[in-house]
C-alpha cells in the first residue's frame, strides 16, 4: 500500500447484539469489555493503526454512551497527520427517519460524510471480532489483482460452517458463488476448496475446507457507491451476492486466529482462552499492540492468593482467595476465602471510599466486588456488580433463564451477573 490516504476504514458498531444479552443490556457490542482492560472495538481500531490506516469512522446506533466515552478517552491522533476515529451515530434526516436496517444501509447513509476525505478505497470492518490482521496485505492484493471488491475469508472445516457466509472460489481467488449460512450438506460440499487451494493452506490435509466470509471487505470507492444505489440492507446477504458476475470480486485468504464474538458462550470462551499459558490470541505481541484507554490505575495487589492461569487487570485487590482459569478486570475486588473457577470478572468503573461502603452496608448493599467466602463457577460478573458474603453461583444443572429477581441470567450455559446488580449475602444458585 503506497499511500495510506487512499484508504478510509469504516467499523460497524450499530447492531443490537441481542445474542450477547444481557452483556448488551446497557452497552453496544463493540463496547463490551474484553481481556481484563480492553473493549471489543479496540481490536479493529488497533488493527487499523498497526496497518498504517488512521482515518477511521465508527458507525453506532444502540446503547452508545459507554462506547462514545471510551473512544473519546482512548484515541487521540496527531492533528498534523490527519488521523481520527470519528463517531457517526444514526441520525434522522430529510430522507430517512428510521434506524439503520443493516450493515449496507448504515454505510449507505454515511457515504455523504466519507466524501469530505480524499480516498480511493473503503475498508469495511466488524466491531465485534477478535483477531489480529495486517490490512496492508488485503489492500495490496486488492490493488495487484485489479479487484473492485475483496472479501476477507477464513478456511473452516466443512463441518463447522453453519451460520457463516460461505463462498466458492476459483484457483485465481475470484469469488464465483456466495451462500449465506448454508444448511444443506450437499450445498456445503459444492462450496469446498479445490485441491489447488487446499494445497496452499498452512493447515492442509485432513478434513476439507470451505472459505467463510469474515465480514471484512475492501471496496473501490465508485463500486461501493454504485452497489449501494438501491434498497439492499446487508452486505453478506444481498450486496456481495448481487455483485457476482458484475464486478471483479476476489477472496483474500486469512489463516490466523479469528473469533466472532456473537454469543455469551463465544465471548466467555474467547476470554478464558486468554488465560491459557499459550493463548490463541496474543495480547503481548510487541509488533502489533492493542491500544485502549489510559486509566492511570495503580498496580494490582494480591495478598496470600492461590492463582493459576489468570489475567488480572490494573487496580485490582485480591485477598486470600483462589483464582483458577479466570480473567479479572480493572478495579476488581475479591475478598478473603473466595474461590473462583472459569470466571470472567469485568471489574468496576470506580472505587468506593470507606464512607460510601459504610452507607451502602447500612442499607443492606454489599460493596462493589465479590465478598468473603464466595464460590463461583463458569460465570461472567459484569461491571459494578455487588456480590455479598457466602454466595455460591454456578449454572451447572440449571436451565437458561433469569434468576435472583433478574440480577442473574443464565445464557448458553453461562451464568451472568448483570451490570450493577446486587446479589444478597448467602445466595445459593
Amino acid at each position: 500500500m503506497t499511500n495510506k490516504n487512499r484508504v478510509l476504514a469504516v467499523i460497524m458498531g450499530g447492531g443490537r447484539g441481542t445474542r450477547l444479552a444481557p452483556l448488551t443490556q446497557e452497552r453496544c457490542k463493540p463496547a463490551v469489555p474484553l481481556a481484563g482492560k480492553y473493549r471489543l472495538v479496540d481490536i479493529p481500531i488497533s488493527n487499523c493503526i498497526n496497518s498504517g490506516i488512521n482515518r477511521i469512522f465508527l458507525l453506532t446506533q444502540f446503547n452508545t454512551a459507554s462506547l462514545h466515552r471510551h473512544i473519546q478517552g482512548a484515541f487521540h491522533f496527531d492533528p498534523f497527520d490527519g488521523g481520527f476515529v470519528d463517531i457517526l451515530s444514526a441520525e434522522q434526516t430529510e430522507k430517512s427517519l428510521d434506524w439503520y436496517q443493516g450493515t449496507a444501509d448504515a454505510v449507505r447513509r454515511n457515504i455523504v460524510h466519507f466524501r469530505s476525505f480524499p480516498h480511493d478505497l473503503i475498508l469495511i470492518l466488524a466491531g465485534d471480532q477478535l483477531y489480529r490482521m495486517d490490512f496492508r496485505e488485503i489492500i495490496d492484493q486488492h490493488i495487484s489483482t485489479g479487484a473492485e471488491v475483496t472479501v476477507a475469508a477464513i478456511p473452516f472445516p466443512i463441518t463447522r460452517v453453519e451460520g457463516l457466509g460461505v463462498m466458492r472460489v476459483g484457483d485465481d481467488l475470484t469469488i464465483q458463488e456466495f451462500v449465506e449460512k448454508p444448511k444443506d450438506p450437499a450445498i456445503v460440499r459444492a462450496l469446498t476448496l479445490s485441491p489447488v487451494l487446499e494445497g496452499r493452506l498452512k493447515a492442509g490435509g485432513g478434513e476439507k475446507h470451505c472459505l467463510a466470509s469474515m465480514g471484512i471487505y475492501v471496496f473501490n470507492r465508485a463500486v461501493l457507491a454504485e452497489a449501494l444505489d438501491n434498497t439492499m440492507t446487508d452486505f453478506g446477504r444481498e450486496v456481495i451476492p448481487g455483485l457476482l458476475g458484475k464486478s471483479r470480486i476476489f477472496a483474500h485468504i486469512f489463516e490466523g486466529y479469528w473469533e466472532d464474538i456473537g454469543t455469551v458462550r463465544s465471548f466467555f470462551e474467547a476470554n478464558l482462552a486468554l488465560a491459557q499459558p499459550m493463548p490463541p490470541f496474543n495480547f503481548f505481541d510487541p509488533d502489533a499492540p492493542i491500544y485502549t484507554q489510559l486509566r492511570y490505575l495503580p498496580a494490582s495487589k494480591l495478598n496470600k492468593c492461590a492463582i493459576d492461569q489468570a489475567v488480572i487487570g490494573d487496580g485490582s485487590i485480591l485477598t486470600d482467595s483462589k483464582i483458577t482459569h479466570c480473567v479479572i478486570g480493572i478495579r476488581s475486588f475479591v475478598d478473603e476465602g473466595s474461590d473462583l473457577q472459569d470466571v470472567v470478572v469485568m471489574g468496576a468503573d470506580y472505587y468506593e471510599n470507606q464512607e460510601q461502603i459504610r452507607k451502602n452496608v447500612a442499607r443492606g448493599r454489599p460493596p462493589i466486588g465479590i465478598g468473603k467466602h464466595c464460590r463461583i463457577r463458569r460465570a461472567i460478573i459484569d461491571k459494578n456488580a455487588r456480590i455479598g458474603e457466602g454466595c455460591e453461583l454456578s449454572p451447572v444443572g440449571k436451565a437458561d433463564g433469569t434468576y435472583v429477581g433478574g440480577a442473574v441470567v443464565i445464557s448458553d450455559g453461562v451464568l451472568v451477573v448483570t451490570k450493577g446488580a446486587t446479589i444478597p449475602a448467602g445466595t445459593v444458585l
